[in-house]
């Protein structure tokens, strides 16, 4: 089963760079969140290429690229205040649940 703490804290549409791995410094936004497996897929990053058949949906078939996913904690969430690579907190503000940069305190937003 997956730790819900990291999960919780990078979602799709975020803006995330990548730590470790082949891709490590790239930056891209979130495509999908996959919780079970504890993985992102990041637009424009981690491409892999998939061999399929002729199909309705694919007549001519061959080679495609695609993104595939990465382990949510090689990436960390870019700050909208100070642009950088931060660790996220949550915090309760005015009743509702918000996200917020540790490093320039900024709230990223709610939820």
């Amino acid at each position: 089963m997956a730790n819900a703490r990291g999960i919780k804290k990078i979602r799709k549409g975020d803006t995330v760079e990548v730590i470790q791995g082949k891709e490590t410094g790239k930056r891209g936004k979130v495509l999908r969140v996959l919780s079970e497996d504890e993985r992102v897929v990041v637009e424009r990053l981690n491409f892999i290429k998939r061999h399929v058949k002729p199909s309705q949906k694919n007549p001519q078939g061959g080679v495609i690229e695609r993104e595939a996913g990465m382990h949510i904690s090689n990436v960390k969430l870019v700050c909208p205040g100070c642009d950088a690579a931060v660790r996220v907190g949550r915090r309760i503000e005015k009743g509702e649940k918000v996200r917020y940069c540790k490093k320039c305190n900024v709230q990223v937003d709610k939820g």
